[in-house]
């Protein structure tokens, strides 16, 4: 990771500039993006437009990061673009992986004639190799919370400013609610560049999966409480396009937002013919909507199986999920920089002493089997959106 904005612009400069082709839509957050992402490309596709989406990261393959209308590139379509991307790289300023990777997301949306381009930050925003364009349709942050506070700064004001770097001049940006240091932050930078800014309210909650935003009546896909915002955000951004130069119906509205798939986040999935729930869960405020959405089910002990990156917040994260009388295991993130398991069991076992038991296991499967084996409990796997990767490709 080096974050800076010289590298990639020299790549797209080098294969004529694709990003200048395609109207885009750029989407930052701590979390949330990503569902964001997903129901304003849906909601698009439904109102008939071509809509690329470049997110990461991937859970069980990299084509998943590059989509038009919600089918990834083809393997063969992705080996080819890479391939000219890294033909024009200057050695003496080589480029990231991040960078060669979304320089071939915007020459495949440009050459494959999108509409739209919905781009979800890599990591912040302001240095984020997503941050090309100079007059994007909309702008929109949908959260701001403690995760990367280490590249982007130790308060939530300086998290926030960087967030707060896609925002453009006089282009309409769409904020979630955040807190009130970031806010100012934020409110700072959109009376400086002048940009029209909406504030949308969450959803309000009809139950069955059912919500309303203003007089637009929508089935959620995606479950949990912040999906009422999360679908508000996009909903609203998607109603800032003029209409002069787009036609999008409530009914595409309705319909979009239905057909919205996000894997890996709450979502039930099977091991070895039981049922689990896996959710990514790498950071407090994400820990936090796991929690929410446990504490709305049945109540049973979680039979937890987690593993995080070494720089992650481990004990914030352990002391908002554990409960007494929960089952943990703790394993490794594979071919990642993780806290081991030894010593994410200790941390746990500090901060709730009345767990039923807790085990590190190195071995994925073995922990996965010894969770799930017992049906009176709910075996939920998090911890890291990498560890879920291995899961759903070896379920």
């Amino acid at each position: 990771m080096h974050l800076g904005l010289d590298r990639i612009k020299q790549l797209l400069a080098a294969l004529g500039n694709p990003q200048d082709r395609v109207p885009s839509i750029h989407v930052a957050g701590t979390n949330g993006k990503g569902s964001v992402c997903a129901y304003v490309s849906s909601i698009l596709a439904a109102a008939g437009y071509r809509v690329g989406r470049y997110t990461s990261p991937h859970l069980r393959d990299w084509t998943e990061r590059i989509c038009i209308n919600g089918e990834a590139i083809a393997p063969e379509d992705l080996y080819h673009f890479l391939v000219r991307v890294v033909e024009v790289v200057n050695p003496e300023n080589s480029p990231t992986q991040f960078e060669v990777f979304t320089a071939a997301a915007w020459l495949y949306f440009a050459e494959q004639e999108c509409d739209v381009a919905v781009m979800e930050v890599g990591l912040g925003g302001r240095l984020d190799a997503t941050n090309v364009c100079d007059r994007p349709l909309a702008t929109v942050i949908v959260s701001i919370g403690w995760d990367h506070w280490q590249v982007l700064g130790p308060t939530l004001g300086d998290i926030a400013r960087e967030k707060a770097g896609i925002l453009k001049p006089h282009s309409p940006a769409i904020i979630g609610p955040v807190p009130p240091e970031a806010q100012t932050a934020i409110q700072e930078r959109i009376q400086e560049l002048n940009c029209p800014a909406i504030y949308p309210p969450a959803a309000t909650d009809l139950g069955g999966g059912k919500a309303r935003f203003a007089d637009i009546e929508v089935q959620l896909p995606l479950v949990g409480a912040h999906q009422l915002q999360n679908s508000a955000l996009a909903i609203a951004t998607v109603q800032t396009l003029p209409p002069s130069d787009w036609t999008i119906s409530p009914q595409a509205i309705q319909q979009g937002i239905a057909q919205t798939q996000w894997p890996g986040r709450l979502e039930w999935s099977m091991w070895k013919q039981r049922r689990i729930l896996i959710d990514g869960a790498h950071n407090p405020e994400s820990a936090i909507v796991l929690r929410q959405y446990l504490d709305t089910l049945e109540p049973k002990p979680i039979h937890w199986v987690m593993g995080m990156l070494s720089t992650k917040s481990h004990t914030e994260i352990l002391q908002i999920l554990l409960r007494p009388g929960d089952r943990l295991f703790t394993v490794p993130v594979p071919d990642s920089n993780c806290v081991s398991p030894q010593a994410l069991a200790e941390l746990a076992q500090t901060l709730q002493s009345d767990l039923y038991s807790c085990e590190p296991y190195e071995d994925l499967a073995h922990a996965l089997d010894a969770a799930a084996i017992d049906s009176s409990g709910l075996t939920v796997v998090c911890g890291s959106l990498y560890l879920l990767e291995w899961v759903m490709g070896n379920g």
